[in-house]
């Protein structure tokens, strides 16, 4: 008797149990719906970034004598900026603010580290900081660097402990693209070298078309970073053949180079295409600087500077966004906009509420480029170089570079604004006249802008090379 009234009791637990599933899954079943609808309506993001590209080598910007057809497809897709800069004129510091969405000189970052034997113990990305992988992997994205990293050469500072589920490329500075003979800083597939190579930028490029087809039924966060158009110059012999044409040597090399980097970037594009994902898929395109002419025979006209100078030439940047559908297409905006922007308007478009105790430097766009807000996104933009310093608010700049108060070999001086010239780029462009004398009520608002800011930044935490390395 009592077995029965056991079987009778298991048999309603059991009938308890299931009932208490089914309404659960009722009630989860609209849930789960919703969580996958407002994942549907979430972009991929796609960041790629050139390496040492002047600001008129795309033909959206003026070059004649290399087809970007690929790179200007989202110009034509989508926005370009013609005020489009980076926070540093070189390469390790922009990288550290496009991944934070905070200019550098917050944390110590305002210089590149030197060779890797060289480099400061403490070079790499300061551990305080979390980067836009972090953002977007804590909301559910697959994350992947591909390319250069320039961020910590330390285990502790490895994209793959920066927020990055994969990572393939190398992370240094220069990089030779057609050898992998450098051990202390070989291109690795996440830790481990890859041990042979053909050429860098086709290998990124495929590396890049990889991942977004293992990652089709989820979305994703690729930071594609080329290392082209950055010495060593190197191009393999199918480049070269396509640009024959180009007279002088060294802008030959740098051509073929350049075609190599818009096939690749082509590659990536067909894919989302191939995949419908091009409505699902917001883009930045961008160099990490201006062209270091002398060295790769890069264009920054008009403007006056290279790579490494607080001039336009040296900070303001071939730049390119595109989300089909919602952004608007062949569309130029002229309002100063910088890197920093790319994250705070990724997590925005990724429905990512962005935290006050963040402290981001960088604005959503997507308001100002849809025209829901017609003002400017940013009230002034700041720079800070060693002795070099800028600020750019409307169109008027007040400058410290080589040539104007400030020598290019000496970064361990600290900036002020003494001596520094003011430019209306709306009518210099080049920066070319120099307008201090005439308006030094506009040098006095714009030196204390600048000075207000500067009080917020920390001293750099390294300075290039060995005679900056701590011990």
């Amino acid at each position: 008797m009592q077995s029965q009234i056991n079987k009778r009791l298991t048999r309603a637990r059991v009938a308890i149990v299931l009932a208490a599933a089914v309404a659960l899954a009722s009630v989860a079943a609209p849930h789960a719906a919703a969580q996958t609808a407002r994942r549907a309506d979430r972009p991929n993001v796609l960041v790629i970034l050139a390496d040492d590209l002047g600001y008129a080598d795309i033909g959206a910007n003026g070059c004649k004598d290399v087809a970007t057809p690929n790179i200007d497809s989202l110009a034509k897709n989508g926005v370009r900026f013609t005020s489009g800069y980076v926070s540093g004129p070189y390469c390790s510091p922009t990288r550290a603010a496009l991944l934070t969405g905070r200019y550098q000189q917050r944390f110590g970052h305002e210089f590149n580290p030197g060779p890797a034997q060289n480099a400061d113990a403490e070079f790499g990305l300061p551990l305080t900081e979390t980067t836009m992988a972090d953002r977007l992997k804590a909301h559910g994205y697959a994350t992947a660097l591909v390319g250069k990293w320039h961020l910590g050469y330390d285990a502790k500072f490895h994209p793959q402990r920066r927020g990055f589920d994969e990572f393939f490329g190398f992370l240094g500075g220069a990089h030779s693209y057609l050898r992998n003979n450098n051990p202390s800083d070989p291109i690795v597939r996440g830790t481990e070298p890859v041990k042979d190579i053909t050429y860098t930028t086709d290998m990124f490029g495929d590396e890049a078309v990889a991942f977004v087809e293992r990652n089709k039924a989820r979305q994703w966060f690729l930071y594609l970073a080329f290392n082209a158009d950055h010495g060593p110059m190197e191009a393999s012999e199918k480049y070269l053949a396509r640009v024959a044409n180009v007279p002088d040597s060294l802008r030959r090399t740098f051509a073929a180079m350049h075609t190599a980097l818009d096939d690749n970037i082509g590659k990536v594009l067909a894919t989302l295409k191939k995949h419908g994902m091009e409505e699902n898929t917001l883009i930045f395109f961008f160099s990490d600087n201006g062209g270091p002419t002398r060295v790769n025979s890069s264009r920054n006209d008009p403007l006056r500077g290279f790579k490494a100078q607080t001039w336009e030439g040296g900070v303001r940047v071939p730049f390119l966004a595109q989300w089909k559908g919602r952004l608007p297409a062949d569309k130029t905006y002229a309002q100063p906009i910088m890197q920093i922007d790319a994250l705070p308007t990724a997590l925005a478009a990724a429905g990512v509420q962005v935290k006050s105790d963040w402290k981001l430097d960088g604005v959503n766009l997507l308001p100002y480029l849809t025209g829901k807000n017609p003002g400017a996104p940013h009230e002034a933009l700041y720079w800070r170089f060693g002795e070099q310093m800028a600020i750019r608010r409307g169109d008027w700049k007040l400058v410290k570079a080589p040539g104007a108060g400030a020598e290019f070999a000496e970064r361990r001086s600290r900036a002020t604004v003494e001596g520094a010239h003011l430019y209306n780029l709306a009518a210099d462009i080049g920066e070319q006249n120099n307008l201090a004398a005439k308006e030094p009520e506009k040098v006095k608002q714009l030196a204390a802008a600048w000075e207000k800011w500067n009080a917020t930044l920390q001293e750099p935490r390294w300075t290039p090379g060995r005679a900056g390395r701590r011990r």
